[in-house]
């Protein structure tokens, strides 16, 4: 069975259908991550997108509940070189298009992946549609130029939960039969939800915090009268720019409690500190991006997954300090409040997939609370 990937630009790629019989939209972005694609495919931040992975053989070892990121895939699609029709792991409970098909997202395989993300790269993400349903390239490729675009779009609060929950669970030991107990939390920790990873929860949990996730568009109010100890803002998908609502409330709770962002968390702070954002070319996608932690001058390895940044020269850097850069193109990826506490990064230091060099921040929140409490 055949499916196309047709880009706005009028670029086709045809390619074998895998996962669900299905025509979706989406920005096709790539990602250079070597394996946790099901964390990618559950990641709500890629809502909006159809995601390249520039690895070329990719399903090797299946999927699995404890991997998934939320509760269904939120990438518009899949596309790589091959996609394994065997899953080799005793974890594996089910193969990756038998994963896709079960929540309705479409996939290809069997196309040049090389070439289609030199062609991003150079002319930048765009817009796309990828089907097996329409096989007539001049009606997809229509179709990919009359699909919303990213800038603009408020995805936030499309994934976010509709309603308040606890969470307690802390980070999984697959080799365990059962989780092991965990201490008592020592704070409370109300998170904004506007596309939350489980993983970023999970080491919530680990670094002493009981949780309790809030839609984003909790108001103000509604998460001080949950008694904080400190506020987190997730990742999420889309443009910060619409999110005046989260700005707004990020603004309300800035020096009443203790506040870190990880992605568009970071964003939306940047923003709630009159800075501005704009659109990567292609974004960082991917779990080997170099950043360099400017107060310690140590390099991080990082796990990245955005498509927008924050300007730093729209910083008002008496107020503002500069904390971490991306070494591959100097973009902004770490602030905090030189008075407030406050603190936040583009990058993901929960990982998962990726590298864990950056996971001491979760206990750089956790002593911020400390310090903040007295």
């Amino acid at each position: 069975m055949q499916a196309i990937l047709a880009l706005e630009d009028g670029r086709v790629f045809r390619g074998r259908a895998q996962g669900a019989p299905a025509e979706r939209f989406g920005e096709v972005v790539f990602n250079t991550s070597l394996s946790g694609y099901q964390e990618i495919l559950t990641d709500p931040s890629y809502a909006g997108q159809i995601v390249v992975l520039t690895y070329p053989h990719i399903g090797n070892y299946g999927t699995n509940p404890v991997d998934s990121e939320s509760i269904r895939p939120f990438a518009e699609g899949l596309v790589v070189r091959e996609l394994s029709q065997l899953a080799s792991s005793w974890r594996s409970e089910e193969d990756t298009s038998a994963f896709l098909a079960e929540f309705g997202v479409p996939a290809i395989d069997q196309i040049d992946t090389r070439a289609l993300v030199l062609h991003l790269r150079r002319h930048g993400a765009m817009r796309g549609v990828l089907s097996s349903i329409d096989l007539d390239e001049e009606r997809l490729v229509a179709k990919a130029k009359a699909s919303p675009s990213m800038v603009g779009r408020d995805l936030a609060s499309q994934v976010s939960t509709a309603f308040r929950y606890r969470w307690s669970e802390p980070s999984p030991d697959v080799y365990r039969t059962e989780a092991a107990p965990s201490p008592p939390p020592r704070f409370h920790v109300v998170a904004y939800d506007y596309g939350i990873k489980h993983n970023i929860l999970r080491r919530l949990v680990d670094a002493g915090c009981g949780v309790t996730v809030v839609p984003a568009r909790t108001s103000t109010d509604d998460v001080l009268d949950l008694h904080p100890d400190g506020v987190f803002l997730s990742n999420g998908p889309g443009d910060p720019e619409p999110l005046g609502y989260a700005v707004r409330a990020v603004q309300s709770l800035m020096g009443r409690v203790p506040i870190f962002g990880i992605c568009l968390g970071h964003q939306i702070i940047g923003r709630a500190l009159g800075g501005k954002t704009y659109k990567l070319k292609f974004g960082h996608h991917g779990a080997n991006h170099p950043v360099l932690n400017l107060e310690t001058q140590k390099v991080e390895i990082t796990a990245q997954n955005h498509g927008f940044a924050v300007d730093p020269d729209s910083l008002k850097l008496s107020e503002v300090a500069l904390t971490h850069m991306n070494l591959n193109d100097q973009t902004l990826e770490g602030l905090r409040h030189k008075t407030m506490p406050l603190f936040s990064v583009q990058y993901h230091p929960e990982a998962s997939p990726g590298p864990h060099d950056a996971g001491y921040l979760f206990g750089h929140f956790v002593k911020m609370i400390e310090e903040w409490k007295g």
